[in-house]
């Protein structure tokens, strides 16, 4: 069922048709929030419906009409779906403005429809008894109202009301993850109210006493909220939500299938512990191929040098020039004068030129470069996001960018000294690496193109070399 319909007016001066306003409407706003927001497939997962245009006024070379999209989304993201189509400017090469007039809420007009029947039901049967109808809507009214957030414990952590008296506790992140949960009518949560590493006494005691179910976060930040609560507090069950969302951001639906999708603690223990020594393992092999990397290195500055000096001892020996005696000088000259006299029809001249043999010096530095776990690990990370993380000389983060965008953050961001991508390496990205010649820069990947000139000092890491 359409929860919403964008209701659009469009004015474009120029003749088009609807299939000619339709097309701007996909290809302007094409990727401008990301391929997650992109119409198509938007329309694809069934989020929203077919976009409707139709035309009601042609006056010489403009044209009016009217937009309907109907939205499957929740009120902000239609709210942002209608701006979107708002910032459409042109179709094709003529000036066009689009002005959202009204958002239609479908389940309203749905409830007024009921309202309508149930009053004619009313009449119907108005004859026979009926009981308070203001009452009735009080009690409703009261039942949908969402229950209030309390503090609870010594730590004053954010909790539903039912946490005291529940037999079940649900353990959340935050104070917003909470109110989520109490918007859908989960009045057992509590939150580890801003405590990462060390969880609080009262959340233990709680794990103690009652079925405790852990809910976190899809991501990696809930991955390590998680190991903790593993080790530190007595969990029975866990949660998660799905890939890449927090718990603050789900739907009802959403909420319901991830708590019915428990997993016991102790198979989760056993399956984050074999992703640590697989982690630590992949760790291994990239030290080791980083020691073989420098061992290369360091041969190849080794040799460069042993070369270095090899030359400038064979340069030496070619520009020795020999000087004559200046007694044998003047006699050749005064031989030459005699010779020109006697046939000045032959006269040649003897060119003799002092060539010095000159090289410029080239300076061979030896660059070493310390790669903490953190970005290895980051590498596996980032597998299937398509996105790239950019460090500065001390593994500091800088940003996390989509890996399209990496070559042009690279040339605008300054201190970049690392790249660990989800990506090919291109001999673009390595021509943006090189810029500054001063520094050395390594980028870690999994795949690489075919590099026809490698920039001096940027260094490439792949756990296939």
């Amino acid at each position: 069922m359409v929860k919403y319909i964008i209701k659009a007016s469009v004015e474009v001066d120029g003749p088009v048709t609807e299939h000619d306003i339709i097309g701007a409407i996909f290809g302007q706003t094409e990727g401008l929030l990301g391929d997650q927001f992109d119409l198509r497939e938007l329309q694809d997962k069934n989020r929203i419906g077919r976009i409707i245009v139709k035309i009601t006024q042609k006056h010489h070379n403009k044209v009016v009409g009217e937009i309907l999209v109907p939205s499957n989304l929740d009120r902000v993201e239609t709210a942002l779906l209608a701006a979107l189509i708002e910032s459409v400017e042109k179709v094709g090469p003529y000036p066009a403005k689009i002005r959202v007039i009204d958002i239609i809420d479908v389940r309203s007009q749905k409830i007024k429809e009921i309202i309508e029947r149930a009053k004619e039901i009313l009449r119907k049967w108005g004859r026979e008894k009926t009981p308070d109808v203001r009452e009735i809507l009080r009690e409703i009214s009261e039942q949908a109202k969402t229950a209030s957030l309390i503090e609870y414990g010594p730590e004053r952590l954010p909790a539903g009301p039912d946490v005291e008296k529940s037999d079940t506790v649900i353990i959340v992140e935050g104070r917003a993850d909470v109110i989520n949960l109490l918007r859908y009518g989960y009045t057992n949560a509590i939150a580890l109210g801003g405590a990462t590493t060390k969880i609080p006494e009262t959340i233990k005691k709680l794990a103690r006493e009652k079925v405790a179910i852990a809910f976190v976060d899809g991501d990696r930040g809930g991955t390590m909220i998680l190991k903790e609560l593993l080790h530190q507090a007595d969990i029975d069950y866990v949660a998660r939500a799905p890939p890449g969302k927090e718990v603050e951001d789900l739907t009802g639906r959403e909420i319901a299938k991830a708590l019915s999708n428990l997993v016991r603690a102790s198979k989760v223990k056993e399956e984050l512990l074999k992703m640590e020594q697989q982690q630590q393992a992949e760790v291994k092999e990239l030290k080791e191929i980083l020691e073989k990397v420098e061992k290369k290195e360091k041969e190849v500055v080794k040799e460069a040098k042993k070369e270095k000096v090899e030359k400038k001892a064979e340069q030496k020996e070619t520009t020795k020039v020999v000087k004559a005696p200046k007694v044998e000088q003047k006699a050749e000259k005064q031989e030459m004068k005699e010779e020109a006299q006697k046939a000045p029809e032959k006269v040649s001249e003897k060119v003799v030129t002092k060539t010095e043999i000159t090289k410029p010096k080239e300076e061979v530095r030896e660059y070493k470069m310390f790669v903490p776990d953190e970005a290895l690990n980051m590498l596996k990370e980032l597998t299937g996001t398509l996105e790239a993380v950019l460090y500065d000389k001390n593994w500091r983060l800088i940003k996390r960018v989509p890996t399209r965008n990496v070559v042009d953050e690279i040339l605008t961001t300054k201190g970049v000294a690392a790249v660990v991508m989800d990506g090919v390496i291109t001999q673009r990205l390595l021509d943006a690496l090189s810029q500054d010649d001063n520094e050395p820069r390594l980028v870690i990947a999994k795949r690489m193109t075919r590099i026809t000139r490698r920039p001096k000092g940027v260094f490439i890491l792949l756990p296939s070399s």
